[in-house]
């Protein structure tokens, strides 16, 4: 992947399409809360609906990740893509915890439903995100019309916490100058990405500039004090998909079996073939494709 400090230089062989969304631009909104500041964008409907759809990143990700993704729906429903604390341009937070982020992006839809004429929502979360969606649909069923997960790993019944527990607490480093942050960008778990023109943009609005130098806009400490749902069993009654890359490091192993085992009374199975754990930056259009023949 080619990175200077000219985001459109190094995105210059970037598909039509991917250039049209990303020209399509969002109103950027702030939702204060006790908590912090939680950032959000929304592109409206461009036709008469009452469809709200919202996306929701992984972990140390973006809102900006869905940015391409977002406005192939804009015919269809309202869109909004969500920084979850401590991530993108949301605030820090003391503790964080999936529970928490579920409250989160209630309080946004919430929000916008007092803005919206909104009958129908749908949400769509990606590997951590995933695990937000799933809890929102398991704890307010009456609110959400369909889920999407994209990638997510759902520990199974038997998973023991204290045998996998994490490394050593990340600290903040700071860089002295944007590129070289920018040639630092890596997708977590590590794979190859034949769009690189998408990695490059989204490595683009995973940096900040700050006083002590350049550093990534996610709060280091969330990573070894994110408090998961151990324990939770997903309880969503409304229609739900679990798609998956066939070559995703994150469903190894007999963690899709126990996906399937635990799950497929209640939700579909879908495996998008050339992808792996970043199914949206892998295959965008084919999860563009997957999502509107599902929802809409």
């Amino acid at each position: 992947m080619q990175i200077t400090n000219n985001l459109n230089n190094d995105i210059s062989a970037a598909p039509a399409w991917f250039n049209h969304a990303i020209n399509i631009k969002p109103s950027e909104k702030i939702l204060e809360s006790e908590k912090g500041p939680l950032s959000y964008s929304i592109w409206p409907t461009e036709s008469k609906n009452n469809n709200l759809l919202i996306f929701i990143h992984g972990t140390g990700a973006h809102k900006k990740w869905w940015y391409p993704i977002a406005p192939q729906f804009i015919n269809y429903s309202n869109v909004i893509a969500i920084d979850l604390p401590g991530m993108g341009d949301s605030g820090f937070r003391q503790k964080y915890s999936i529970k928490d982020f579920g409250q989160c992006v209630i309080s946004i839809i919430e929000k916008e439903q007092s803005n919206l004429d909104i009958d129908n929502i749908f949400i769509v979360g990606h590997s951590l995100g995933g695990q937000v969606a799933g809890y929102v649909a398991s704890e307010e069923k009456e609110l959400v019309s369909n889920l999407i997960m994209i990638d997510t790993f759902i520990r199974p019944p038997d998973w023991d916490p204290s045998q996998n527990e994490g490394g050593p607490l990340r600290m903040i480093k700071y860089y002295s100058d944007k590129t070289t942050i920018l040639k630092r960008f890596r997708l977590l778990p590590q794979q190859e990405c034949e769009n690189e023109w998408f990695v490059r943009y989204i490595a683009e609005h995973s940096v900040k500039q700050t006083e002590e130098g350049w550093r990534w806009k996610f709060d280091d400490s969330m990573f070894n004090s994110l408090e998961r749902l151990f324990g939770y069993k997903f309880s969503f009654g409304c229609p739900a998909l679990f798609i998956h890359g066939a070559d995703s490091l994150l469903m190894s192993a007999n963690i899709l079996d126990n996906i399937k085992k635990t799950y497929s009374d209640i939700m579909d199975f879908n495996e998008v073939k050339g992808a792996a754990h970043h199914v949206p930056l892998d295959k965008p259009l084919e999860i563009v494709d997957i999502i509107k023949k599902r929802l809409f």
